[in-house]
């Protein structure tokens, strides 16, 4: 039996978004429990050449909806706010809302969809298929292990559980 596209997207999409969100729940929690000041979460990276973890949220959420490319809509607009746990989740929210509205029909069938999308350096195009593997799925698991491995490093507990959402 193969897998479809729409089955290759929205449901793990949904599911990745699903433990973000969990797992800014426990950390909102954690952070008032410990009298931890929001912001040195929220501004976390695990590098200094990497993103904090509000970006990182944001870039799960805004490569996770990309598949609005592939279903041949618009990229929503989500809340763009970052300054706290509720910012984020609103944000993610926002982005399950969305990923709710696809419906197969929309996505199964685009494998060979011309997909463009624009990159600091230009252009970049793909064919629906690749768009949808070699980047919205490698690039939404990416941001939303790193989110989940700031928290984890700074101590919230959280685990795989709560990373699958």
């Amino acid at each position: 039996m193969s897998m479809s596209m729409y089955q290759a997207s929205v449901p793990l999409f949904t599911q990745l978004l699903g433990g973000i969100k969990g797992t800014l729940v426990k950390t909102k929690a954690h952070v008032e429990a410990k009298n931890i000041e929001a912001s040195a979460l929220l501004e976390d990276r695990l590098f200094p050449d990497m993103f904090k973890f509000s970006r990182q949220v944001q870039q799960a959420t805004d490569m996770a909806c990309g598949v609005a490319r592939i279903a041949g809509v618009d990229v929503p607009t989500l809340p763009t706010a970052a300054a706290s746990f509720d910012d984020l989740i609103a944000r993610v929210d926002a982005a399950l809302a969305f990923l709710g509205t696809l419906k197969p029909a929309q996505i199964d069938g685009a494998e060979a969809k011309d997909v463009t999308i624009t990159m600091r350096n230009g252009p970049r195009s793909f064919t629906g298929q690749s768009y949808l593997m070699t980047w919205l799925i490698p690039h939404t698991t990416f941001h939303a292990t790193t989110a989940y491995n700031i928290l984890r490093h700074r101590g919230v507990e959280i685990g795989k559980r709560d990373f699958l959402g």
